[in-house]
């Protein structure tokens, strides 16, 4: 069920940094805050295969997050000893060491299962050879949300396990919807920074359509 427009979960979750640190961290109470937004994205499973370059990825552009005020969080249902594990193996071997922003380790699915992104099947997919990745393990799927400085979500996405993000994507709607946020104006298909956007009504519309 979709939670786009309405908070988001107000659950702590153990979390993993490269330091070894456990922690809590409830992603709503991020936002608020700090004043931030929140970009949360869900892998389905440590040491698997599309999953590490989607943390290096993130990892990669997370400067460019921090400059539009948005926190990076990761997040999977393996526990904080695997978190770390995996962060302590290099990249070079299929690890994510190097990746600075914190991992959540949601090993009891409370979040994951309140968000609906369990992959609930006896069978998970693998993403390489499309056999039987986990049996009777609960995964999630590659599920992104962007959260607001309120704790509102403004996007939710979910892709299937073979399927990798474009990280640019995000960064995109980060910058659309802070342009809403600031301007009242509203963004059109393929809206990039320093694009026109339009005033939100049939004029706007209108005079859009017109010059494009």
């Amino acid at each position: 069920m979709a939670i786009v427009g309405k908070k988001f979960p107000n659950l702590n979750v153990d979390a993993m940094n490269e330091m070894g640190d456990t922690f809590k961290v409830n992603v709503l109470e991020e936002a608020i805050n700090n004043k931030k937004k929140v970009l949360l994205f869900w892998y389905p499973k440590d040491f698997t295969f599309v999953c590490p370059t989607e943390l290096h990825a993130f990892e990669a552009a997370k400067a460019e997050f921090e400059k539009r005020n948005t926190i990076v969080i990761g997040a999977s249902c393996d526990t904080p000893e695997v978190h770390f594990a995996w962060l302590s193996t290099a990249k070079d071997n299929g690890g994510i060491e190097g990746v600075t922003y914190p991992i959540l380790a949601d090993s009891n699915r409370n979040l994951a299962s309140t968000l609906g992104i369990l992959d609930i099947s006896d069978e998970t997919y693998n993403e390489e050879t499309g056999v039987v990745l986990v049996e009777g393990d609960n995964v999630t799927y590659r599920a992104t949300y962007i959260i607001d400085e309120e704790g509102t979500v403004v996007h939710e996405s979910v892709n299937h396990m073979p399927l990798g993000r474009n990280v640019s994507e995000f960064l995109r709607l980060v910058d659309a919807y802070t342009h809403v946020q600031e301007k009242g104006e509203v963004c059109p298909a393929n809206w990039e920074e320093g694009k026109d956007a339009m005033a939100p009504n049939a004029k706007g519309t209108a005079s859009y359509l017109a010059s494009h």
